[in-house]
């Protein structure tokens, strides 16, 4: 045989390979034999995703994975799942085999913010490993939604409950919520050395979308706080870093901080479901809102990205209004006849 026809002999084959690579990009060529978990895993980082979103997406993908499309497909583990290639990877999530169109149905029951936060997940993988979401997927839309914040008479009760609690997180921890509209998961990751005690300010570092900011917090804040650094002083730490650990010793996590607003919950006489760390946050930004601070500045001190998120805040409930104008009113001077 020529040398020329040898060569062109090895063109086509390597055409061959490509095509039976379904048309992986470029970009992920390279990685077609390696697993594709851990290569996803760091494009999220790459991407800045927040190590809760990567939780979340992973959890999502391994659901969407586990999706049969036939009677004959086998239960595949966690560790199937995670040792396939990611040339594997993009035969097997094809969104023309039909997987993706069995497992929307399968969550179709759901909320459309959650079916929308899955299949961003979802459509994340698929478009990386080099297909596209077809036209017939269509996201659900979401209703608009007013943010659930406690009435001025709930809150007081809360705050009360808190402050007599055993827990001696309990107070501070409600009243850091309140004063900062920190998120519970920036909450947990604070470390002692992001407190600025002189300037009372803390820095959150790596929040949702890996950004940094700066929460602000008041003389009230800081009382408690200052008690709080004496308790945990005398706590055995396992975490040295931690700002907020618990008994023994560990930092704290946001389920740890639900199930202690469930007991404030009781004890204020609340539904559960009316109180969590995230209701507070809606309480700060709507508070701020009642005292005339501007959207932008509470934009910023929530850490949205987006303005468009804060601005739900301006749709505030019925509730909230009659109090706004009862506060309002009742600052006029009656006239006397």
């Amino acid at each position: 045989m020529s040398l020329d026809y040898n060569q062109e002999l090895k063109q086509l084959l390597d055409i061959q390979k490509k095509l039976n690579e379904k048309n992986l990009p470029d970009r992920i060529m390279r990685l077609s034999h390696v697993s594709w978990h851990p290569c996803w895993i760091q494009q999220l980082k790459t991407e800045g995703k927040s190590n809760n979103t990567i939780k979340s997406y992973l959890c999502a993908v391994k659901k969407f994975l586990k999706t049969k499309i036939s009677s004959n497909d086998r239960d595949l583990s966690n560790g199937d799942l995670e040792n396939m290639t990611v040339k594997e990877l993009n035969a097997y999530i094809n969104p023309e085999n039909g997987r993706l169109d069995i497992w929307l149905q399968s969550i179709n029951d759901l909320k459309a913010s959650t079916v929308n936060a899955r299949l961003a997940a979802i459509s994340h993988l698929i478009e990386w490993v080099g297909h596209h979401i077809p036209g017939h997927i269509i996201r659900p839309r979401k209703g608009k939604q007013i943010p659930k914040i406690l009435s001025n008479e709930e809150l007081k009760n809360v705050r009360t409950a808190a402050f007599n609690s055993e827990n001696p997180l309990a107070h501070l921890i409600v009243t850091f919520l309140l004063e900062t509209g920190i998120r519970v998961s920036e909450l947990c990751s604070l470390n002692i050395h992001d407190v600025d005690f002189k300037d009372k300010s803390a820095r959150v570092v790596g929040g949702k979308g890996n950004k940094d900011r700066m929460v602000l917090y008041t003389d009230q804040t800081d009382e408690v706080l200052n008690c709080w650094l004496v308790l945990r002083n005398k706590i055995n730490l396992v975490d040295d870093d931690a700002l907020l650990v618990n008994s023994k010793g560990k930092r704290i996590t946001p389920r740890g901080i639900q199930k202690m607003m469930d007991r404030i919950a009781e004890d204020a006489n609340i539904s559960r479901k009316r109180l969590s760390p995230h209701v507070l946050r809606h309480n700060f930004a709507t508070g701020l809102l009642e005292r005339g601070a501007d959207i932008v500045s509470i934009q910023r001190l929530l850490g949205h990205a987006n303005i468009q998120t804060t601005r739900v805040y301006l749709e505030i409930n019925d509730q909230t209004l009659r109090e706004v104008y009862t506060r309002a009113q009742s600052n006029l001077e009656r006239i006397e006849e």
